[in-house]
């Protein structure tokens, strides 16, 4: 590499960090010849296998002699990681307590793209036409025109031949072989191709975060919109203006069954998509988008959390799409917060940040309405389309028949909907077609045999399925305890029950169900949704996916099954997060502008967050659980950090648990709970326990943290130790 690349180390000494859990760089020799910076990709010797890593800003501190360290072995001809990139690895290792090595593997995640992409063979005309041209040969010449040079595939399809026209012209001398760049995972967007017409509320909205682009400095928006409002349009403004500037953008998205709808929206605006970067990306496809976001040649990119740690050479904006999804915490590995890190590494890189919602995070809330955020809000919806009518059904007063679980009232309304061409959404937060099943002659109860958790009935596959391991076994006919035959009952609804319950009640009805864990994945996924949009449906039922960004211009009716769902756990983040699914998925109604309504069925119409959605009181519902969460010390008024400890045995998680505890010095900010078994205290084989550290908002949680384990005894056997920064999960 040359030294245009940045400054080159003096010593012939560098330290490099490796994609693996180690806590610091290690040093390696640069031989003669070769040239090296910070950021340089390359290639190490690590035991008996070669590695990649990253060469890295600070000296090494082995206190290996020199003459025994090992050489690099080859620098990789690609872009190197920026400084605003490293300094966000850094960052994220630090507050995490991750090892840093982990943390940079996410920023290396396709290695065949470390060297360049091969140029293809193309063919330029050469002027020379053979004595007998054939209509086929005429389109081939016409359309060589246009361009250049052609790739042999390429000039084919464009000039609706087949190959082998294009390949007699090459042995007639009429094209001459010529060397193509490889093409670019996407075309470049077209800023002034389809700008959609703003109201007068979203071009003022379009404005400020234009203002904040144009900039050039870190600020974060929170744009807060009512379902339908159009959000999406507005920030696209934001985009626009950013790649007018020549910068690159990254759109966050929470999950993979929004990605296509998005992209189809981001197509029609800019004419063209922006590159994917999600688990469904084929491996040749995410080499080619991480290769040439690190060129600065893919634009947008529109991606799960983990395309934060993209290389892009030229950010400038970050916007994260439903901002509240909790779909954002990874807990795996190296457990981070998507919408916090996007935050953070604007601010690293001196640039803006925009999160979309609408129904915030209370943490976005409290940060806008302390200033820390500028809070652009859309209170209506787009050309004027009603927000739809939101009742309670109180299930205590219209209870289903029994062995059913739609009472009568949503009954009518779906019936009633159906009948006038609209589409009807029955909503349920749980897969497959019951949560437990049991013998009703001995009581037997299914549990999975590797986690404490029942077994999910999923009648479709005919099987028994644990949600958390992924444990299955068929649907037995008899009762494995007692041996009792067609005595084993399903407890409790799922999606797949209510789908069932709906083709009695409703036969004619054209009837979809939604669920992220049927056959075909998210490809038949998309179809379906599209088949929704499209009016080939009468009455859907899905699970939380069906609440995110869909727009279904003939639904006028949603239904929430069991709207108390939610609230029945521990988590003090139940009521937020019943709100915002709620909030979200009723709002799929009466988006083109149809009169619309939710019905809610509850059996606790009483409660806050089921009063605050019904009658539209979203500032009540926010002031009220802003101030529990302040009274209580939670986040964002507190700090909280959980520490999972789990063993092949109950008895090395629990003493270990204890240890820990003992570890814990005398903090007078920081309260440490427990050990205590966790809610599900069994999972994949393993028993976990759980320490919980609470402390004031400006509480050093992670030296507290790192102090905590040094003084603990090292886990032993088969015990490990997770730390889990601002837990969004509490089983």
């Amino acid at each position: 590499m040359s030294s245009a690349i940045g400054q080159l180390f003096p010593a012939r000494t560098v330290p490099v960090l490796v994609p693996l859990p180690t806590e610091r760089p290690y040093s390696y020799l640069v031989p003669d010849g070769m040239e090296v910076a910070p950021g340089s990709i390359v290639q190490v010797p690590l035991g008996p296998r070669q590695v990649a890593g990253i060469v890295w800003d600070e000296a090494g501190t082995d206190s290996v002699d020199p003459k025994k360290l090992k050489a690099i072995t080859h620098v990789f001809d690609c872009p190197p990681l920026d400084a605003p990139m490293r300094r966000f690895i850094d960052w994220v290792a630090d507050y995490t307590l991750s090892p840093p090595g982990l943390v940079a593997r996410m920023a290396l995640r396709a290695p065949v793209a470390f060297d360049p992409e091969p140029w293809i063979e193309g063919f330029a005309a050469t002027g020379s036409l053979p004595q007998r041209m054939t209509g086929a040969r005429e389109r081939v010449m016409a359309v060589a025109e246009e361009a250049p040079a052609w790739s042999r595939s390429g000039l084919a399809h464009a000039a609706g031949v087949s190959v082998s026209v294009v390949e007699g012209l090459v042995k007639l001398g009429a094209f001459a072989p010529v060397r193509l760049p490889p093409p670019p995972a996407v075309a470049e967007p077209d800023i002034a191709f389809g700008r959609a017409e703003l109201n007068a509320e979203q071009a003022e909205a379009a404005r400020a975060l234009v203002a904040a682009v144009t900039a050039e400095s870190f600020a974060v928006t929170l744009l807060e919109g009512v379902t339908g409002s159009g959000k999406t349009e507005v920030y696209f403004e934001a985009v626009a203006k950013a790649l007018e500037m020549g910068r690159q953008v990254l759109i966050l998205l929470p999950e993979i069954a929004l990605t296509q709808s998005f992209i189809d929206r981001f197509h029609q605006r800019f004419g063209a998509p922006p590159a994917e970067w999600h688990s469904d990306v084929t491996p040749r496809m995410r080499e080619k988008v991480w290769r040439q976001v690190a060129e600065g040649r893919v634009k947008v990119v529109a991606g799960a959390r983990s395309s934060l740690f993209l290389p892009f050479q030229n950010l400038g904006l970050i916007i994260v799409d439903e901002e509240h999804d909790p779909a954002y915490k990874q807990e795996e590995r190296t457990f981070y917060h998507a919408r916090d890190m996007a935050v953070v590494r604007a601010s690293i890189g001196g640039f803006p940040a925009i999160l979309a919602s609408a129904t915030p995070s209370i943490e976005s809330r409290v940060n806008a309405s302390s200033q820390r955020y500028g809070h652009v809000q859309l209170a209506a919806r787009f050309r004027e389309a009603a927000l739809p009518t939101l009742t309670l059904v109180d299930m205590r007063r219209h209870p289903p028949a029994r062995g059913k679980f739609i009472s009568p009232v949503l009954l009518t309304a779906i019936h009633e909907t159906v009948a006038r061409g609209e589409q009807a959404l029955l909503f349920l937060n749980r897969r497959g077609y019951a949560p437990l099943t049991l013998c009703r002659s001995c009581g037997h109860r299914f549990q999975c045999p590797d986690c404490s958790a029942w077994l999910v009935d999923h009648r479709l596959r005919g099987q028994l399925q644990c949600h958390h391991c992924g444990f299955n076994r068929p649907r037995p006919d008899s009762c494995p305890e007692c041996g009792t035959l067609d005595h084993l009952v399903a407890c409790g609804p799922g999606v797949e029950r209510i789908a069932e319950e709906m083709l009695v009640a409703f036969p004619e009805a054209r009837t979809i169900l939604l669920s992220s864990d049927l056959a075909g994945g998210p490809r038949r996924l998309r179809r379906e949704l599209d088949a929704i949009a499209g009016g080939e449906a009468d009455i859907i039922i899905g699970t939380q996916l069906v609440a995110k960004g869909h727009h279904f211009p003939l639904m006028t009716l949603v239904g929430a099954v069991d709207a108390d769902l939610g609230l029945s756990n521990g988590d003090p983040r139940a009521a937020e997060r019943t709100f915002q699914l709620l909030h979200q998925v009723t709002g799929r109604a009466g988006r083109s502008g149809r009169a619309s309504r939710g019905l809610i069925q509850t059996y606790q119409p009483e409660h806050p967050v089921m009063q605050a959605i019904a009658s539209g009181a979203s500032e009540r519902f926010y002031e009220r659980e802003i101030g529990e969460r302040e009274r209580a010390g939670l986040p964002p008024f507190g700090r909280l950090a959980s520490i999972i400890i789990s063993a092949d045995t109950r008895k090395e998680a629990e003493d270990h648990g204890r240890a820990l505890r003992r570890a814990a010095g005398e903090d007078g900010e920081i309260e440490v709970l427990g050990p205590a078994e966790a809610p599900l205290a069994v999972l994949r084989g393993r028993y976990r326990f759980r320490l919980l550290c609470q402390g004031g908002r400006r509480a050093p949680l992670q030296a507290f943290l790192r102090a905590m384990i040094a003084a603990a005894p090292p886990p032993r056997g088969s015990v490990q130790v997770q730390v889990d920064i601002d837990p969004q999960s509490f089983l």
